[in-house]
């Protein structure tokens, strides 16, 4: 069986991050969802909140199953017995910080792979941070997440501007 992670902040999940998750598992068995829970940035939301908006995004996928991790990826992946990562480009910027993590995770573990998906052109722009923007300016942004995601978004913004 051919597993795989695909861990992220998911601060909150996009159409471009499912864009990913839907090709990983047309040739991956099994897809690992890993929400980081505290890297060295704020949250919007709670890893909480974002375990439970990654799973309800992807519940229609019974490859595809969501936790929360802490942690060196590599650790993680190792107590997995899975040693494949997903990752996601959208621009060059991108390219390179993933190039210097995927050849550090190898040298972490040298059984560690890293698995690069080309951003679809139609989320080659998108972001998580340009989502929240657009939320908190009161835009629209149901053509960048699910219904689910943009409810949690509202419901963020309408509590903050009370």
């Amino acid at each position: 069986m051919k597993k795989a992670l695909y861990p992220g902040t998911f601060d909150p999940i996009t159409y471009g991050h499912l864009d990913i998750m839907g090709r990983a598992i047309s040739i991956f068995d099994r897809l690992v969802v890993l929400v980081v829970s505290s890297p060295p940035k704020s949250f919007l939301f709670s890893v909480e909140q974002r375990v439970d908006m990654v799973k309800q995004t992807t519940a229609h996928w019974d490859k595809v199953s969501v936790e929360s991790f802490d942690g060196l990826l590599v650790d993680e992946a190792r107590r997995r017995n899975i040693h494949t990562v997903i990752r996601g480009l959208r621009a060059m910027t991108d390219f390179e910080y993933e190039f210097q993590m995927a050849l550090t995770n190898r040298s972490l573990d040298p059984n560690f792979e890293s698995v690069f998906f080309m951003t679809n052109n139609e989320y080659s722009y998108l972001n998580s941070s340009l989502v929240k923007e657009i939320t908190r300016l009161g835009g629209d942004v149901s053509k960048f997440v699910p219904p689910y995601v943009e409810k949690k978004l509202q419901e963020f913004y309408t509590k903050r501007r009370k």
